[in-house]
């Protein structure tokens, strides 16, 4: 007959202090895919996508992006996440057309109003 210890038959994570196994590990195996909303500084909508979205905003701020080099600054005001590659083109592509376009203000009409008034408020000091 085989004995254990008390100590043997507990495995690590249930001694006190020791670390769950799943800390530091994503549940799950996808990538995530990032729709993004930029304001430019004519005051217009860019949107994009993008795997890496830390990384395309740096390309974004350092000039390797043609369509944006000439507006800005420009800021993050809105991003979506998907686990497929497939679902982020989609939404990019729906809401680069008219309909996409109107549902996205509308969606995000209290943040584009806020934005507008800060602009405004900042146009009133100028002389």
């Amino acid at each position: 007959m085989f004995h254990q210890s008390a100590e043997a038959r507990h495995s690590p994570r249930d001694k006190p202090g020791a670390p769950h196994r799943m800390m530091g590990r994503k549940p799950y195996k996808y990538m995530h895919y990032f729709v993004y909303i930029l304001l430019l500084s004519n005051k217009q909508l860019y949107t994009g996508f993008t795997a890496n979205l830390k990384e395309r905003l740096l390309q974004h701020q350092n000039e390797k992006v043609k369509s944006t080099i000439h507006r800005r600054p420009l800021k993050l005001i809105h991003y979506e996440v998907y686990l497929k590659e497939s679902d982020a083109r989609r939404r990019e592509k729906f809401l680069k057309t008219t309909e996409g376009k109107r549902l996205l203000k509308m969606q995000i009409r209290d943040l584009l109003n806020e934005i507008q008034t800060d602009h405004q408020g900042k146009d009133a000091g100028v002389v």
